[in-house]
């Protein structure tokens, strides 16, 4: 089995922006009540499948319980969501028990698509599973001790193992965090884990100051591994996520080459300045199609909303504009 290659959703750049990324026109491309027991559906995780794509849901229910679903759609704005969440069967461990489950990122590597979550084990960690079809699960062992959030996993192995992102934190709405990668030789044992990226200091990128987070699965190009990664401030207002960008060595993604100052994309929309949680861009997954991007990303903790941009264009910004 290989991951299929699809046209990705796509919109040209309006002649009047200037910006390195823009938004789809006609975003929220998912409102808050998808399904008939969602209070709102948000960070969620899309790939090509077969000839379309397939995604892992985050559906908040009505008693605001977490938890995924699976979901799929011929063009990748439009989507079918199960209105069951997953069911795990067991896979490489029989503790499969989990509180809550939400924030998920999916990735193919070699015959199966894997996804993380953050998984309720006595406070947050990081749950893994894998499926061939989107319709059968398999959870895995969780990879870490609470706490931790942002599981974000390599789609390749890297010098052999598989490579994940996260970023410790605690059992609360964390003030803090940087981001961190471990390896791991079968998807059950987790170790070397490494510092990758800390938050600013206020004066040189304040969007970015209190905590970090990676976001989609890293994208592979000839210069190193593209990392779209959400960095929050926290205001007289509370917390405001936005999303920047990093370039990370491709033998040793620990190495940062370079780093967005600015950032890509900030609560601006209506959509994104108002909902559960006003102020939120929140990237979970990257499609690609040759130098085009397209970031799927939760808006105010509510919605999904999507934005395009051109790799190449934003490589160059980095390097133009790196802290």
């Amino acid at each position: 089995m290989t991951a299929q290659s699809v046209m990705i959703p796509w919109q040209d750049r309006p002649e009047d922006c200037n910006d390195i990324m823009w938004r789809f026109s006609e975003n929220p491309i998912i409102n808050r009540y998808a399904i008939p027991t969602s209070n709102s559906v948000f960070n969620s995780a899309v790939t090509p499948f077969e000839d379309g794509f397939a995604g892992v849901f985050r559906c908040d229910n009505k008693a605001v319980q977490m938890n995924i679903f699976a979901g799929f759609s011929k063009d990748g704005i439009n989507w079918d969501i199960n209105h069951d969440p997953i069911e795990m069967q067991a896979g490489n461990t029989d503790m499969i028990e989990s509180d809550y489950k939400y924030d998920p990122r999916v990735t193919f590597i070699e015959d199966r698509y894997w996804i993380t979550w953050c998984n309720g084990y006595n406070g947050p960690t990081i749950g893994i599973g894998y499926t061939f079809d989107f319709k059968e699960f398999f959870q895995c062992e969780n990879a870490f001790l609470p706490f931790n959030r942002n599981g974000v996993l390599f789609p390749e192995k890297i010098n052999g193992k598989y490579a994940m992102l996260s970023r410790p934190s605690d059992n609360g709405h964390t003030p803090f965090g940087d981001i961190y990668i471990s390896y791991s030789p079968d998807m059950k044992y987790w170790g070397e884990h490494r510092c990758v990226m800390k938050v600013t200091p206020f004066a040189d990128s304040a969007w970015q100051c209190t905590k970090i987070g990676g976001g989609p699965v890293p994208i592979k190009t000839e210069e190193g591994w593209l990392l779209f990664y959400h960095g929050v401030i926290n205001t007289c207002n509370g917390f405001r996520y936005s999303m920047g960008a990093a370039l990370l060595d491709l033998e040793d993604p620990s190495k940062v080459l370079y780093r967005t100052k600015p950032y890509l994309l900030a609560p601006a929309e209506l959509y994104e300045l108002t909902g559960d949680v006003p102020n939120v861009v929140f990237p979970c997954a990257a499609l690609t199609e040759g130098d085009k991007v397209t970031v799927y990303y939760g808006a105010a903790d509510t919605v999904v909303a999507i934005a395009f941009g051109y790799i190449s264009e934003i490589i160059d910004f980095m390097k133009k504009n790196s802290i």
